[in-house]
């Protein structure tokens, strides 16, 4: 195999990007002349381009699930050996001289969905829209009730922000600061009455735009509501790994769901990895993921988050974000879990 093990995740909270923080990966494997590299620190884009399709071998991602499922469903030879639900904010936001203060006001308005046709997967036009459509079902409301407007959008790229770059430990993070800049650009214009924000950064946007929080069904009681990109978050590698280096991918999966029992006894230190994985201060990520966050590591594969992730893959094929159906249950791989040997931290 190769001497190199890939690792890649989302500048969002995942038990992946603390371990990787922590310098387990490096401990475990440096031992064995196995080096371990992040994709978010190379400047390659055929290697980066994996954080969407998977294509690498002996690589490991852990992020939001869109990109994951995805992959998975135009053929990437790929398994999920964990997941981690980390529920976060999720918010429609509308201008309070909207008069909308309620789902129900929301009834044949214009609500905006972001939209980067020139994507592989548009990631964040899913989301959002899932994300409508969950606000809306508190109501019992569906997408005929409101005028879902498209509303351009591009990524702002690594190029554009070197400096900036710099100083933060995940560079994603930089250019994820960007995110709503299209959204926010049309709700002020008047173009779109109510858009779709998540976690700390769509509550800071939502205060420095002085927008009103419609609802955040980020923490809604019904997990069926809550159910998004990153509710829950996949954490997969390439199938191949598995069958040639078992050991391997077991003790690699092991330094991640060690992540679950460090954090518990560490809250200030779990804010600040997640401080460097978002751009986001203490405060606002309390405000986003609640101040549990650091119980709330664990990697597991619970049967209701394997529910949750099936039926958010049929959401996404039912509005035409995957080309090819597949099983999700068939997607997951138990072996590894059931065999990782523990370890005390």
């Amino acid at each position: 195999m190769s001497d190199t093990i890939y690792i890649t995740r989302c500048p969002v909270p995942t038990p992946l990007g603390i371990a990787a923080h922590l310098g387990w990966f490096e401990e475990e494997f440096g031992p064995d002349g196995i080096a371990v590299a992040s994709l978010q620190d190379g400047r390659n884009d055929a290697l980066r381009a994996s954080h969407i399709d998977h294509s690498l071998r002996h690589s490991f991602r852990q992020g939001g699930s869109i990109p994951a499922l995805w992959a998975r469903s135009q053929g990437a030879a790929t398994s999920v050996i964990g997941l981690t639900w980390i529920d976060e904010a999720q918010l429609i936001l509308a201008l309070p001289r909207s008069g909308i203060r309620n789902v129900r006001d929301l009834r044949g308005r214009r609500v905006g969905l972001p939209s980067r046709p020139g994507q592989r997967i548009d990631i964040f036009r899913a989301a959002a829209l899932r994300g409508v459509l969950g606000a809306l079902s508190t109501e019992g409301l569906g997408a005929r009730d409101v005028e879902l407007v498209d509303v351009a959008a591009a990524d702002l790229s690594r190029a554009e922000v070197p400096a900036l770059g710099e100083h933060f430990a995940n560079p994603s993070s930089v250019t994820s600061r960007a995110l709503y800049v299209a959204e926010v650009g049309a709700l002020l214009r008047g173009e779109v009455d109510a858009i779709y924000a998540k976690g700390s950064l769509g509550l800071e946007t939502a205060h420095l735009i002085g927008a009103r929080i419609v609802i955040d069904i980020g923490f809604h009681p019904d997990p069926l509501v809550r159910i998004n990109n990153g509710s829950p978050r996949p954490l997969t590698v390439d199938t191949a790994f598995i069958e040639a280096r078992p050991d391997l991918v077991a003790r690699f999966l092991r330094r991640v769901t060690d992540v679950a029992a460090w954090g518990r006894a560490r809250p200030r230190e779990v804010l600040d990895f997640l401080g460097l994985e978002t751009g986001s201060t203490h405060d606002w990520l309390r405000l986003a993921y609640r101040d549990d966050v650091h119980t709330r590591l664990d990697t597991a594969l619970a049967p209701a988050a394997v529910a949750a992730l099936s039926q958010f893959k049929d959401f996404l094929l039912e509005w035409g974000f995957l080309p090819h159906d597949f099983s999700v249950p068939g997607w997951i791989d138990h072996s590894v879990l059931e065999h990782k040997e523990p370890q005390c931290i």
